[in-house]
């Protein structure tokens, strides 16, 4: 949601119009203000913050000075298998509060769930497995639960990935380059990784070799050596070993046939 800061509320009458039954996370992206949630509970929310809440329940959102206003939310149905059994109906609004073991991989999750879906690992898993998540930081489920454990797992694949985007044109990135970022072992990240569709190398060779094929296309004038190892490959036959492999065509070719034709 995008526009000019405005106050924005949900009263009785309006939950018993239309009620949501749904867990709510939110993500306040730019912008802030004061989030009254009822029985003296205020909240001052800034940009960055997280918030989580059931959607039927009254709240009064007051905007700050600031004339642009970014959110986003997740809105997850309320279910009984997904929420592990536990109630959701008197989680009134709330700003999260950091906790530093789960913050990172809660909102790793959160924005690949607002991003490409081609690129959830599994759409389903990854909707139940926030909503645990939001569960556990509210206090509803404990996070030694094995579902919860499993949420955070997921959780921290995607704060690697992120990492791995970020730092992929690097030569010596390495597992445990990523791991230290983390905070967690070697041998944490690769279990974190048996849940996605690729393993470390396999998900960082990918990433490298995508971004090599944009800039082929988008650069033509750019030497294939310059991009290979500008993209992280340290050698230029991985290059087009994994560049044939994953296209079925060398990067020249790949050049030739996005050519419009004269």
């Amino acid at each position: 949601m995008r526009a000019s800061s405005y106050r924005v509320n949900r009263t009785e009458a309006d939950i018993a119009r239309i009620a949501g039954d749904s867990l709510c996370i939110g993500l306040q992206v730019k912008g802030s203000g004061f989030l009254h949630a009822g029985r003296d509970r205020v909240h001052n929310v800034s940009g960055g913050d997280i918030t989580i809440n059931y959607s039927d329940l009254p709240y009064d959102a007051i905007p700050g000075g600031e004339a642009a206003f970014h959110y986003r939310m997740l809105k997850i149905p309320v279910d009984y298998e997904v929420m592990l059994g536990q109630p959701t109906d008197d989680l009134f609004a709330t700003r999260y509060a950091e906790n530093t073991a789960v913050s990172r991989p809660f909102r790793a999750l959160f924005d690949a769930l607002n991003a490409d879906h081609a690129r959830l690992i599994d759409p389903a898993r990854d909707v139940a497995h926030i909503a645990r998540l939001a569960m556990a930081v509210r206090g509803r489920l404990s996070p030694a639960m094995p579902e919860v454990r499993a949420a955070l797992r997921t959780g921290l694949c995607y704060t690697a990935q992120e990492i791995m985007m970020r730092k992929k044109a690097r030569q010596e990135l390495s597992p445990a380059t990523v791991a230290r970022e983390l905070g967690i072992s070697l041998r944490q990240l690769h279990v974190v990784f048996e849940g996605a569709e690729l393993s470390f190398s396999r998900t960082l060779s990918a990433m490298r070799i995508e971004e090599a094929k944009r800039l082929l296309l988008a650069f033509p004038a750019l030497p294939v050596t310059q991009i290979a190892y500008g993209c992280g490959f340290d050698s230029l036959a991985t290059f087009y070993r994994v560049f044939t492999a994953t296209y079925g065509m060398t990067p020249g070719e790949a050049r030739i046939t996005d050519m419009p034709s004269a």
